[in-house]
């Protein structure tokens, strides 16, 4: 297969990039993407020189950009996406262009190039919060920042476009993920770049608020078998069954780097903070056999250990 991979230079899509060439010798990926503030072409450095794969720069809004890169792809896995929360609450505009403008482009060209299958990359939070139980792929969805919202709508647009067009569109929703290569505004990697220069860590409000963490590579491996099994049509939740309070995950990484909740600074709470997203992943796990393989305290340590030993990487990317 040849691949275009958008946004592959960022956090999830380099892991899959990887993932993908060292599961698929004989496939080609071809990476647009913008390189924006967290997308960075030396996620994928040591692919440079090899011939199935290739770098382009562009945007997936620019038309010209996305017809040329998509050119001989057999299939599509659009990851590129503005994505965090905060800085969506405080300019949604580039969020909308992208998580929904981008995803028009993207399958207005996969209908003119034939596509054999497009895998849309969304979110737990396009279901909002849940106070008990767990989100099943046909509930409805209540996206209540605008990071979510615009997310939800490009799926559900790239979904019309399956129901409309035929364009064989399948969507991944997945839980919070964490691991190598993630930008250091996210919760995870921001709590530990910031205790390994000795920086007190900013916990939302009493810190109660529900995540499901999972693995990035467990996540790029569904996405893999979605990519190659998954029915057009349909979407599919993706979760690490690893929930906790930010509270909790907070005192293990402190743990982890031999540091007092003394470093605990508390912070205002962000303006609608979800309490908990919770997914039911069933369905993945019985269409396709999936299930995550790597436990919270494993993934954990290794993440610890990967920015430990890669402060070259990630010292430039954070304020002193």
């Amino acid at each position: 297969m040849r691949i275009m991979v958008t946004g592959g230079c960022g956090f999830i899509g380099s892991n899959f990039i990887r993932q993908h060439l060292e599961k698929n010798p004989g496939d080609e990926i071809v990476n647009l993407d913008k390189l924006t503030y967290a997308g960075r072409r030396e996620n994928l450095s040591d692919l440079e020189e090899k011939e199935s794969y290739k770098f382009v720069r562009g945007d997936i809004c620019s038309e010209n950009d996305v017809e040329q890169a998509m050119k001989g792809c057999n299939a599509v896995v659009n990851f590129a996406a503005e994505s965090h929360v905060d800085r969506s609450i405080e300019d949604s505009d580039a969020f909308a262009k992208s998580n929904f403008f981008g995803v028009k482009v993207l399958c207005d060209q996969a209908r003119k190039q034939n596509v054999e299958k497009f895998v849309q990359i969304s979110t737990d939070e396009v279901y909002g919060q849940i106070a008990e139980g767990s989100f099943k792929e046909t509930d409805m969805l209540n996206p209540r920042n605008p990071y979510s919202a615009a997310k939800a709508g490009g799926e559900l647009l790239a979904m019309s476009y399956f129901t409309t067009y035929g364009l064989p569109v399948v969507v991944t929703r997945s839980s919070n993920n964490y691991g190598m290569f993630q930008f250091p505004e996210k919760l995870i990697p921001l709590f530990i770049t910031n205790l390994l220069r000795g920086k007190n860590v900013p916990l939302y409000g009493e810190g109660k608020n529900v995540r499901d963490w999972l693995f990035v590579l467990d996540n790029c491996e569904a996405i893999g078998l979605v990519l190659e099994k998954g029915r057009n049509g349909e979407v599919y939740n993706i979760g690490g069954n690893q929930e906790l309070q930010n509270i909790e995950l907070t005192k293990k990484l402190l743990a982890g780097l031999g540091k007092g909740e003394e470093m605990i600074e508390r912070v205002e709470d962000r303006p609608g903070h979800d309490l908990r997203y919770s997914l039911d992943c069933s369905k993945i796990e019985a269409e396709l056999g999936w299930k995550p393989k790597t436990g919270f305290e494993q993934g954990l340590k290794e993440t610890v250990k990967w920015y430990k030993e890669n402060e070259a990487w990630w010292k430039p990317l954070v304020k002193d």
